[in-house]
């Protein structure tokens, strides 16, 4: 099967948790790294297009092999919306003729996810009767054993009866572990957003969802990332 598929990787030159943290060194790589190299060893390799603002982190992902494209400044400020980067890039491209069949977001701030991950997920989006597909993992600490506080005394959130069930009797959980969204042109520009009721889960494992927000989370994936690479896989390590 042949697609049109692009991969748009967001990454802004600011940041409060971790100054310059799409381009900060993770191993022997920039962060960015970890998101451009498997979007363009994946099996549905199509077009892979960096959106920034910034001088450095353009010149860092054409050197990876990326296209960049310029993002206005007022799409790069702290409350910019993500989705609203991933439309003004759909739109200049429209400009130049090219309309992608499938649209893959990849956010370098989640390093772990390898090409295999990225051809899974666009392999549920196209045989499955979704609007979108986004990774997910399972939350490690179930929130039906979770408390809220009022006048000093924890009140149950889901109730006395979730609080006396063992932890595998409670429904599974999960939450968007940021490292890859697929969807359509037509989905994005009518919602808006890569959720509706028709988005699919692709569930990846934990050691693979590490997100970058702060120091330590760098200091983390560093210790993920050397004990993936010291593993025997027939999958390429990332």
């Amino acid at each position: 099967m042949s697609k049109k598929v692009l991969s748009i990787i967001p990454a802004r030159g600011g940041s409060k948790g971790l100054p310059r943290k799409n381009i900060a060194m993770l191993g022997d790589k920039p962060l960015i790294a970890y998101s451009i190299e498997p979007a363009l060893r994946s099996g549905w390799a199509g077009r892979v297009v960096v959106s920034t603002e910034d001088a450095e982190i353009s010149e860092v992902s054409r050197r990876y092999g990326s296209e960049v494209l310029e993002r206005p400044e007022e799409l790069a400020r702290d409350d910019s919306t993500t989705i609203s980067v991933v439309i003004h890039a759909l739109e200049m491209l429209e400009e130049e003729g090219y309309i992608p069949e499938v649209v893959v977001l990849l956010q370098p701030t989640t390093p772990l996810r390898t090409s295999e991950d990225i051809d899974a997920a666009v392999d549920l989006f196209l045989r499955s009767d979704c609007e979108s597909v986004v990774s997910v993992c399972e939350m490690e600490h179930s929130p039906y054993w979770s408390f809220e506080e009022k006048n000093g005394y924890l009140k149950p959130l889901f109730g006395e009866e979730c609080l006396r069930k063992r932890r595998q009797d409670l429904p599974k959980v999960y939450l968007p572990n940021g490292a890859l969204f697929v969807s359509n042109p037509t989905t994005l520009f009518s919602a808006r957003s890569f959720y509706s009721s028709r988005t699919m889960a692709y569930i990846m494992p934990p050691e693979r969802s590490i997100d970058i927000d702060n120091e330590m989370d760098l200091v983390k994936a560093e210790i993920i990332l050397k004990s993936l690479q010291a593993t025997p896989r027939s999958t390429d390590a990332e």
